[in-house]
């Protein structure tokens, strides 16, 4: 599959190794991100992504292992019918500044493929059916 996408900075994203799943994405400008602060960080990447995919934005280990900066709605979407610069929102959870630089790797993309389906409307939970499991959250007992 193929991707149509335009780089402010000609620069397009690439997949470090053969068995990457996700490719980097770059800061187009240096930022400094006040502490207890959420902004957007500007990729200057635009892309047309094909129906049935989307872009799934994900942390990078090493950034979050480094510094207090945080990807705070991961994953983030992007759907098939926006165009806009992608941007990546980010967190500074410290209690000091830090910065982003240009050319810095800021986070992962993740091209996913997905299936839209039907809802059927039932009257009752007890036409949902029922299974083994009892309770809600962190009910099965794996720990």
């Amino acid at each position: 599959m193929t991707i149509k996408i335009y780089s402010e900075t000609g620069e397009v994203p690439v997949y470090q190794t053969d068995g990457a799943a996700a490719f980097d994405l770059v800061v187009t400008k240096h930022m400094v991100l006040s502490p207890k602060s959420k902004n957007l960080i500007p990729t200057g990447l635009y892309m047309a992504i094909p129906e049935g995919y989307y872009l799934a934005i994900v942390p990078r280990s090493g950034l979050s292992l480094r510094s207090n900066l945080r990807i705070p709605n991961t994953p983030g979407t992007v759907d098939s019918d926006y165009r806009d610069e992608i941007k990546i929102m980010i967190e500074n959870t410290g209690s000091f500044a830090d910065e982003v630089r240009a050319g810095e790797r800021i986070a992962q993309g993740i091209i996913k493929k997905y299936e839209k389906v039907e809802f059927e409307k039932v009257n009752s939970i007890e036409e949902l059916g029922t299974t083994d499991r009892k309770g809600g959250f962190g009910s099965t007992g794996i720990r």
